[in-house]
């Protein structure tokens, strides 16, 4: 099967069996999208909606967090990992706001870089679901997922990011982002992934392999 085969089957499997694939973070603006994204790095979605009502609450606005202490934010997300440096980020991240950008989360990816604790990954999230833009977010389960269907064969994130990006159309690839990790969450899991539940099985390239029969 073609690598332009293989995408057609995946984007059709996903568009018949997912309709609804949209972030499972909870939020109620661009600056507090981007501070719970910043906060879900190796962090559950989970566990971070536990903890942003009041983070939300108590910073509307970037700059109330941008004059926040580190010690009142490191309060409010210890029990997130990495507390002491997103909490520095999450400041660094405010002040750039409104110091750069008049306190409006931008659109651009290269602008968005420019904050602190803002990578690759989380800027094409912000700009994929605020902005719409037709880029793909590649984080552990999009990198893993795609490598084990065969949608790339890329060894980096960067790499894996380019392939999808050549491989599903501009106006699915927000939507592409979120299947790849709702798949890779609840049926494509690292350790043991659900390949007897999983529809994408019949043209899975590392479920082909592995029932090869010699």
């Amino acid at each position: 099967m073609s690598t332009a085969d293989l995408f057609h089957k995946v984007t059709e499997w996903f568009s018949a069996n997912m309709e609804t694939a949209e972030t499972e973070l909870h939020y109620d603006s661009p600056f507090h999208l981007l501070i719970a994204v910043i906060l879900s790095a190796q962090c559950t979605d989970k566990r971070v909606n536990m903890h942003t009502p009041q983070i939300f609450a108590r910073f509307p606005q970037p700059a109330d967090l941008a004059s926040a202490s580190f010690e009142e934010v490191y309060e409010l997300i210890k029990s997130i990992s990495f507390p002491n440096n997103k909490a520095r980020h999450l400041i660094g991240m405010a002040s750039k706001l409104v110091s750069d950008f008049s306190g409006e989360v931008p659109s651009e990816i290269h602008e968005l870089e420019t904050l602190p604790g803002v990578g690759r990954k989380t800027a094409n999230v912000i700009a994929s679901v605020i902005y719409d833009k037709p880029v793909i977010a590649v984080d552990t389960h999009v990198f893993r997922v795609s490598r084990r269907i065969g949608l790339s064969d890329g060894g980096t994130v960067e790499a894996v990011e380019r392939d999808l990006t050549a491989g599903f159309a501009p106006q699915l690839r927000g939507k592409a982002h979120h299947w790849l990790i709702l798949h890779g969450r609840y049926v494509c899991t690292a350790r043991k992934p659900k390949c007897q539940e999983c529809g994408l099985s019949e043209f899975c390239r590392e479920y082909i392999l592995n029932n090869v029969k010699i």
